[in-house]
């Protein structure tokens, strides 16, 4: 058994590995997730904006407010653009989280294949020895009759 010691050994750093590569694609997921939340409550909030004060707009407005309120649509427009590239990035890093992940994952699973297979390679020897020792028994017990004991 002392044997399969290092391929366990690897096994248990290569599911560590995973672990640690699933919690950074799961974070970089809620991250990517969040980001773009806040763009749409961004874009929602303009598009609310926007339609009251056309609405309001109709029935006759000051100037100051119409440049007020120009600015202020400016001002939401840069947010959401600078959300919306915080958005790609989180994105990104989802999408260069997720390849690496996998490459953890199928070493791990590697591992374990080699591992099934020095189990399955170590269970046919252990049962050629038990056959051998039981037709060794039976032909001892064969001699012995024969022999007369």
């Amino acid at each position: 058994m002392a044997k399969h010691f290092p391929i366990k050994t690897l096994i248990g750093l290569a599911q560590d590995d995973v672990d640690a590569a699933a919690q950074r694609l799961g974070r970089a997921q809620r991250e990517a997730s969040e980001a773009q939340a806040q763009f749409d409550a961004l874009v929602r909030y303009r598009d609310e904006y926007h339609a009251r004060f056309t609405t309001s707009a109709q029935t006759g407005m000051p100037a100051g407010n119409m440049r007020n309120f120009q600015a202020f649509i400016d001002t939401l427009d840069a947010a959401i653009e600078q959300q919306r590239r915080l958005v790609v990035a989180a994105y990104g890093r989802v999408e260069t989280a997720k390849p690496e992940w996998q490459r953890h994952k199928q070493k791990l699973g590697s591992y374990e294949v080699l591992q099934a297979r020095g189990d399955a390679t170590e269970a046919q020897q252990q049962s050629r020895r038990d056959q051998r020792d039981a037709d060794e028994h039976a032909a001892r017990i064969l001699r012995m009759r024969a022999e007369g004991v």
